[in-house]
C-alpha cells in the first residue's frame, strides 16, 4: 500500500489499482475538479514516474494508450495542471513520492501488466449528465441526446436557429481541440452525412465555439469523453467505459503464462523490503505505514 495527500488531490494504492481524488480550491483545475474520483486499475497502466524540481516535483501515471476515454477525447491536448494523472508534489514529500512510484513499479512488475494499447475503454467515462464548455455557447449530454445552447456571444447563425439537439446514434466522431495562444477552440460533433468541409466552428451549428478565456472551458472535454463511449463504432467493452473482466489483449498463452518464475517474485520482494526498511529508518513513513506497507509486499508472496 502507499498514500500520498497534497493539496492537488490525494492518490492511494492498494496493490491492484490506484484511486485518486482531486484536491479543491482555486488551486485545483476545473476539468480535474469536474471529472472527479478516479479509480485506475492496474492493468489500465503503461508505468508511474517522479519528475523532482526546485517546488517538489511532479508524480505522472501513465496510462495505456485508448484505456481512459478523456485521455482519449484530449488526444495529448491537456496541460499539465488539467491532466487528472498528475499530481503536483511539495518539495518536502519527494520520498514519499518515490515511494509510491516504487510501489506501482513493483506491482506492474509482478502482475506483468502489457504496456501496449487497450482493446477498449478500461475506464468509465465521466457521470452522466454531463455539461460543459464556455466561448459561444454549452453543450450537455444525457446519454442519449445531444444539446448545444448558445449564449449572447454566439454569431447569429446560431442565436437565430436556436438550441440544437440530436441523438448520440447521429454522432460518427467527436473532436475537442482547445485554445492555444490567440487561436479559438472547439468541441464539434461529426454527424453521418456531413459535409467534409464543415464551417467554422463560430458558424457551425454541432460546434461550440472555446475562446480560452476562462479554464472551465476545458470542461468540453468531458462531454467528448461521454460521446466516445457510446458511438457505434467505439471499441469493445466501450459502452460503459468500464473492464469487461476479460484478459487484455494478448490473451493468447503468451499473456497467460508470462507471470515472472516465483524466484524472481522473492527477488522483488526482498528488494522492496529492504528499500521499504530504509525509508523507514530515515524517517520517510511513519511505524505504521512501514508496518501496511510490509504486509502489503509479503502477502504479494
Amino acid at each position: 500500500m502507499a498514500d500520498i495527500t497534497q493539496r492537488d488531490g490525494t492518490w492511494h494504492f492498494d496493490g491492484e489499482a490506484v484511486r485518486i481524488v482531486p484536491g479543491r480550491g482555486k488551486g485545483v483545475h476545473p476539468l480535474r475538479e469536474a471529472l472527479g474520483e478516479r479509480v485506475v486499475p492496474l492493468h489500465a497502466l503503461a508505468g508511474v514516474s517522479f519528475e523532482p524540481d526546485r517546488k517538489g516535483g511532479r508524480l505522472r501515471l501513465r496510462l495505456r494508450d485508448g484505456a481512459c476515454p478523456a485521455l482519449r477525447a484530449a488526444d495529448g491536448r491537456l496541460k499539465d495542471a488539467a491532466d487528472p494523472y498528475q499530481l503536483a508534489v511539495e518539495k518536502d514529500r519527494d520520498g514519499v513520492a518515490g515511494y509510491f512510484v516504487d510501489a506501482v513499479r513493483n506491482a506492474l512488475l509482478l502482475e506483468q501488466v502489457p504496456a501496449g494499447p487497450a482493446d477498449g475503454f478500461l475506464l468509465p467515462g465521466p457521470s452522466l449528465p454531463v455539461a460543459g464548455g464556455g466561448g459561444d455557447g454549452t453543450a450537455s449530454f444525457d446519454g442519449e441526446t445531444v444539446r448545444l445552447t448558445w449564449n449572447w456571444k454566439a454569431d447569429e447563425i446560431k442565436t437565430s436557429n436556436g438550441p440544437v439537439a440530436f441523438p448520440v446514434s447521429e454522432v460518427t466522431d467527436v473532436r475537442w481541440v482547445p485554445p492555444i495562444g490567440l487561436e479559438n477552440g472547439h468541441l464539434r460533433f461529426v454527424r453521418a452525412g456531413a459535409p467534409a468541409s464543415p464551417p467554422a466552428p463560430e458558424k457551425d451549428l454541432y460546434s461550440l465555439d472555446l475562446w480560452g478565456l476562462s479554464k472551465k472551458e476545458y470542461t468540453a472535454v468531458l462531454v467528448a469523453a461521454a460521446v466516445l463511449v457510446r458511438l457505434p463504432g467505439a471499441p469493445a467493452g466501450a459502452g460503459t467505459g468500464t473492464d469487461t473482466g476479460a484478459l487484455p489483449e494478448a490473451a493468447g498463452p503468451a499473456a497467460i503464462g508470462s507471470a515472472p518464475p516465483a524466484g524472481d517474485e522473492h527477488d522483488v520482494a526482498l528488494r522492496r523490503l529492504r528499500e521499504l526498511g530504509e525509508l523507514h529508518r530515515s524517517g520517510v513513513l511513519t511505524d505504521d505505514e512501514f508496518t501496511a506497507a510490509k504486509q502489503a509486499v509479503l502477502k504479494r508472496l
